[in-house]
Formats: C-alpha cells, sequence, structure tokens
C-alpha cells in the first residue's frame, strides 16, 4: 500500500492538469520548457503563478506546488498574454512578409514582471537591421 502512495505523485507528474491554452496532450517536460522560458523571460519563478498544498510535501519536507490550481491572478493573466502573443504572431506577424522571429513574452518583458517602457533616449538599444 504505502509503495503505491508513494508512486502517486510520480504518476501524476505525467499528465498535466488543467491546461488551458497549451496543448492538452502535452507532456510534464513540454510544458516544464515552456514555463522554464516564461519564468526567465519574466525574470521570476514558479511562485509567481502557483501556490503550493501544503497537504503534499515532497521528499525535501517542503510543500509541493499545485500546478492545477487556478487561485493566482497572476497565472490567469499569463494564459491571456500567452494566447494574446499566439493570435499576433498568427494573425498578423504571419501575414507580414519577411517578419523574422515571432513575438514572445521576451519580447516585451525582457526579463521583468511588468513590460519595460520604452524609452526612446535610450542609446543602449541596438539599431534595427537595414533592410
Amino acid at each position: 500500500m504505502q509503495a503505491a502512495q508513494d508512486a502517486a505523485p510520480a504518476q501524476a507528474e505525467t499528465a498535466p492538469q488543467n491546461l488551458q491554452v497549451l496543448p492538452k496532450n502535452m507532456t510534464v517536460r513540454q510544458v516544464k520548457e515552456i514555463m522554464d522560458g516564461w519564468t526567465d523571460a519574466l525574470g521570476v519563478d514558479c511562485s509567481t503563478c502557483h501556490v503550493r498544498d501544503a497537504a503534499n510535501l515532497g521528499p525535501n519536507g517542503k510543500p509541493r506546488f499545485n500546478y492545477a490550481d487556478d487561485s493566482k491572478q497572476e497565472k490567469k493573466t499569463a494564459r491571456v498574454m500567452y494566447a494574446m502573443t499566439q493570435e499576433i504572431n498568427a494573425q498578423f506577424l504571419s501575414k507580414v512578409p519577411n517578419s523574422g522571429i515571432p513575438i514572445s513574452c521576451s519580447t516585451c518583458h525582457r526579463g521583468h514582471l511588468s513590460p519595460v517602457p520604452y524609452n526612446s533616449d535610450d542609446d543602449s538599444a541596438p539599431a534595427p537591421a537595414a533592410h
């Protein structure tokens, strides 16, 4: 009986739960790769969008994240922002010849939770490529 209880968390990790904007057939590894990209793009960690479950302790004795929980507004905002980038890429950039790399979270956020406002006096930004 104990072995089955120990295996349950590992089995739960094989199928992500509550995927609303990502494809429902994604693996944990695929979702984690996307989440890692988002945390880098926004300069945050998992706790920005996900809550910990005090009833589900990890091997280190700390509560594990409940990734399916939707109680944080930041998670809801992330879904809206992801849908926005997907729509911009599909509906607009795809129609611009030679538009190049699609937009992503880092296009605007650049490692900050809130996008850094554009400053036209900032000379440190690279000049756009000549076409």
